[in-house]
């Protein structure tokens, strides 16, 4: 990959890794708190350092992630921390299923 799309994709990064944050903690105070943090799709799935650089930030919540437990892709579980005030999880979904069930639901009427 040429020097420049590294450079735009990190800046890319460090980007939505500040929207995350600030989007996080706005939502965490407007409830009061947080009981857990779900990742899911595609990336929530499957992207380690994702899920890792989402939690990075938020521990003032009580959120420590489990390195190990981290390192999982496409597949239900609890990736927090034992010690961790906050339950963080990946769920995988199946939109296609769910928008094929939905569809039929509505053809069914």
């Amino acid at each position: 990959m040429p020097t420049g799309c590294r450079s735009t994709a990190s800046n890319a990064r460090t980007v939505r890794q500040g929207d995350l944050l600030h989007t996080s903690g706005a939502y965490a105070a407007a409830m009061g708190g947080v009981d857990a943090v779900v990742f899911t799709a595609g990336v929530g799935e499957n992207q380690t350092d994702v899920r890792e650089d989402s939690c990075k930030g938020l521990e003032f919540l009580g959120i420590k992630i489990d390195h190990e437990a981290n390192n999982t892709q496409g597949k239900e579980a609890v990736i927090s921390a034992p010690d961790s005030k906050v339950t963080v999880c990946v769920i995988p979904t199946d939109e296609e299923l769910m928008i094929a069930k939905d569809t039929m639901a509505l053809l069914q009427k």
